[in-house]
């Protein structure tokens, strides 16, 4: 493998792994902070990319589908939250399970009666459409570029919430100890809305951006959905920087796998899960605060 190949090879893991800790951070948000099990993740992932469809096609500006994708995801978000998702705090797992087995029913059949069966492409501003050379035969699509760029802005506002504001503190004192956090009257329970909302609404924006790289289909989030639990796993529970850790981990070892292993590349991250687990237990930083 040439240098140029390994850049391109390189550039595509990060890539691969930015979006899938989008994805992953929700997750490891809201089962890691309010102690629900989603199951119905990969559908809102999903959701993401057909709302981008939707609008960039409507308004034929695809910033606005992206946005507008993250912004109706964190409604939707809000509203699971007060209706359904409240009632399964301090549940057993088997009813968190089951409610949400029933909103991936739900949301797809949704998604059949709006959008569709059909696969759809959504078409990129001409701006994000061209090519940067890497070398004198090989070129690097500038949209992969400006995805990573997105999803490492997003992972470090994330961070920055989480370590620098109010917000973060609270959110921070609800994961180290709940029931303390309550009998100081500090507000958590009208934060844990926001905290599903905003998990909801980055698995939106993850599908959003790779939509016009995978193109849209019907359960195109399943995969996701395991991928991210195995990230949660990785990383530890509760745990953004090991949902980072392990996001970049996995993108790496796919993506490369796929070029020097491509007929073991199907289990290479399950047996990287395997061994991080029998050495630690508790993921690579262990089950911590956010």
């Amino acid at each position: 493998m040439d240098i140029g190949t390994f850049a391109i090879q390189l550039l595509n893991a990060v890539q691969y792994g930015l979006v899938l800790f989008l994805v992953a951070s929700g997750l490891t948000l809201v089962f890691g902070i309010l102690g629900v099990i989603n199951l119905a993740h990969g559908v809102f992932y999903m959701l993401g990319a057909y709302l981008a469809w939707w609008l960039t096609v409507a308004t034929g500006n695809f910033a606005v589908g992206i946005v507008g994708a993250f912004a109706i995801s964190f409604v939707i978000g809000l509203a699971l939250e007060s209706v359904f998702i409240r009632r399964l705090y301090g549940r057993d797992h088997l009813s968190q399970v089951l409610l949400s087995f029933g909103l991936i029913l739900v949301v797809d059949e949704l998604r059949q009666m709006v959008f569709g069966r059909d696969v759809q492409s959504v078409p990129l501003p001409e701006w994000l459409s061209g090519s940067l050379p890497l070398t004198e035969v090989l070129n690097y699509p500038v949209y992969r570029l400006a995805v990573s760029l997105l999803c490492l802005a997003v992972a470090v506002a994330i961070f920055l919430v989480i370590r620098r504001t109010r917000i973060g503190m609270v959110v921070r004192a609800g994961a180290e100890n709940r029931e303390m956090t309550r009998a100081l009257g500090i507000p958590f329970d009208s934060v844990n809305r926001y905290v599903f909302a905003v998990g909801i609404a980055l698995a939106a924006l993850a599908g959003a951006v790779i939509a016009p790289i995978s193109t849209v289909y019907p359960g195109m989030g399943d995969g996701m959905l395991i991928l991210s639990f195995v990230v949660v796993v990785l990383g530890g529970i509760g745990s953004v920087p090991g949902a980072a850790i392990g996001a970049l981990l996995i993108g790496l070892i796919d993506t490369f796998g796929k070029v020097f292993m491509p007929e073991l590349a199907g289990i290479l991250i399950y047996v990287l899960m395997a061994v991080v687990l029998v050495v630690r237990p508790t993921g690579i930083l262990g089950k911590r605060e956010v």
